[in-house]
């Protein structure tokens, strides 16, 4: 993916990166230009959040990498999660 990608598209991104668990992604309208996520587990407990600056939402690399680091966290803290690739 070489192309910069669009907010919307990170925000998508995110949210299948953490399956089976719900991920939530949003932008505060008045914020500054943050990803902010947090995945949700099946007890509707918050198991991590994370703010990602807009420059790596735009970089598919860095999201990638933000991502795969958070999920990796996921797994060392226990969480099973499904398989994930960076969408091409």
């Amino acid at each position: 993916m070489n192309a910069p990608l669009r907010f919307n598209e990170a925000l998508l991104i995110a949210g299948h990166a953490f399956e089976p668990f719900q991920c939530v992604a949003w932008a505060a309208q008045e914020g500054h230009g943050e990803l902010s996520l947090s995945v949700i587990d099946r007890t509707n407990t918050r198991i991590v959040s994370k703010q990602i600056p807009r420059s790596a939402c735009a970089d598919a690399a860095q999201l990638e990498n933000l991502l795969a680091q958070t999920r990796a966290e996921l797994s060392n803290d226990g969480y099973t999660l499904q398989p994930w690739v960076m969408p091409a």
